[in-house]
């Protein structure tokens, strides 16, 4: 019983972020430029390890020189390994980039996939690019997106113990409708960069404080310590 009660209040209580978030960043759309659902893929690609910023500095020549699956597939290496260079990675992001548009040619009739098991068969593409591409080119939210800023603030919210992003996906999916899933990802992801900062998160003037866990133990060293001992 007292299980079940401890999930039904942090559904309440992620429910209860999700309404202060909306309220805090009322519009959440993809940050990464595109017009396709193939320049999704490729974006969300580039965006490992990169910034969103970086990515769309560098995806308008891209796009240019190469507007769709089969332009990427029949891609000289070279010169696209040189025009996604500052992403960083830019050998692996390449190659993956080649022969996921390729597969897209071959298999899927030059069109992206639209279920996860289809786009989970293309090089490069995770969970993470996979949701991204289906809720915001095809408006389907087939799981929670999990990037760093959403594993460390569910982290400190208390919503998962894990550490492995498809467990966290999992983890979140339980508390969160539907409808909300990426959506709660990139407001998630606002937060972390302008407040939830990964080495000096500033709870003094965080909205969500009260709610949070972590917060309540920066606010009281004390409880902290008795919590390990």
């Amino acid at each position: 019983m007292s299980i079940t009660r401890n999930v039904s209040a942090k559904k309440q209580r992620a429910l209860e972020v999700l309404i202060r978030l909306k309220r805090l960043y009322p519009e959440a759309p993809c940050t990464l430029d595109y017009e396709t659902p193939v320049q999704l893929m490729v974006a969300t690609i580039l965006s490992a390890q990169c910034t969103d910023a970086r990515v769309n500095m560098v995806t308008p020549a891209l796009f240019r020189r190469f507007p769709d699956a089969a332009a990427f597939a029949g891609a000289d290496l070279s010169e696209l390994e040189e025009l996604v260079r500052s992403t960083g990675f830019y050998r692996n992001k390449a190659k993956n980039i080649q022969a996921a548009c390729r597969l897209i040619v071959e298999r899927f009739g030059g069109e992206v996939p639209r279920t996860m098991e289809e786009l989970l068969q293309l090089p490069g593409v995770a969970r993470k690019t996979a949701n991204v591409v289906s809720a915001h080119a095809f408006g389907v939210n087939l799981g929670v997106t999990v990037d760093t800023h959403v594993k460390r603030l569910a982290y400190r919210l208390g919503f998962t113990k894990n550490t492995e992003p498809v467990k966290i996906e999992r983890d979140l999916m339980k508390l969160i409708p539907q409808p909300d899933w990426e959506n709660w990802s990139i407001r998630l992801i606002y937060h972390g960069r302008a407040v939830c900062d990964a080495r000096k998160p500033e709870c003094d003037r965080c909205e969500l404080a009260d709610l949070c866990p972590s917060a309540f133990l920066a606010a009281n060293p004390a409880k902290k310590v008795a919590a390990k001992s």
